[in-house]
């Protein structure tokens, strides 16, 4: 039986490499919205949806939402290296293996803190979006968005998902 979950471990490819590959399409997406903001401030492209705002504001906007893609595609990364590591790798960190070490996937635990805290990351900068382009229709409803960064936040602290273990590995 245990022979069996050794050999099922490897259909975690499949999360592996559609992870990747979304990542990869989200960096050409991220990087297409970076080429909008040249194109707003250079050739004074503005999408109607977006003409009540000054240029320099919609420039602003396609580069906090590339920010926003970026991130993804870096949770995406960090999330198929983390798989990678912890159902196929199989092997511990040496010092000078080549792995940055803020990508080093210890445990479970670890992978989850840094997907959960790359989240609340994104979260903030889809508020910032939000209140950047509405900022002259702004209404209450807007601030689910803060006080769900700052419950997630808090849940965060107070879960430590991987404290204890990255105690365990310093020691």
């Amino acid at each position: 039986m245990k022979k069996t979950f050794y050999v099922f471990r490897y259909i975690s490819w499949i999360a592996i490499i559609c992870s990747m590959l979304g990542s990869c399409l989200l960096f050409v997406v991220g990087a297409l919205k970076t080429v909008n903001a040249f194109r707003v401030v250079l050739f004074d492209y503005v999408p109607e949806d977006k003409a009540h705002l000054h240029t320099a504001d919609v420039a602003t906007t396609y580069l906090i939402k590339s920010l926003d893609t970026f991130l993804i595609a870096l949770i995406l990364f960090i999330f198929a290296h983390g798989v990678y590591t912890l159902f196929i790798s199989n092997e511990k960190y040496k010092d000078g293996k080549g792995v940055l070490k803020w990508i080093r996937t210890p445990n479970i635990g670890h992978l989850k803190s840094v997907l959960a805290e790359v989240i609340v990351i994104i979260l903030f900068v889809k508020f910032l979006e939000t209140v950047f382009v509405n900022i002259n229709n702004l209404k209450w409803e807007i601030a689910i968005l803060p006080i769900s960064v700052v419950m997630l936040a808090l849940g965060l602290k107070f879960l430590r998902l991987d404290k204890e273990e990255q105690k365990k590995e310093e020691e």
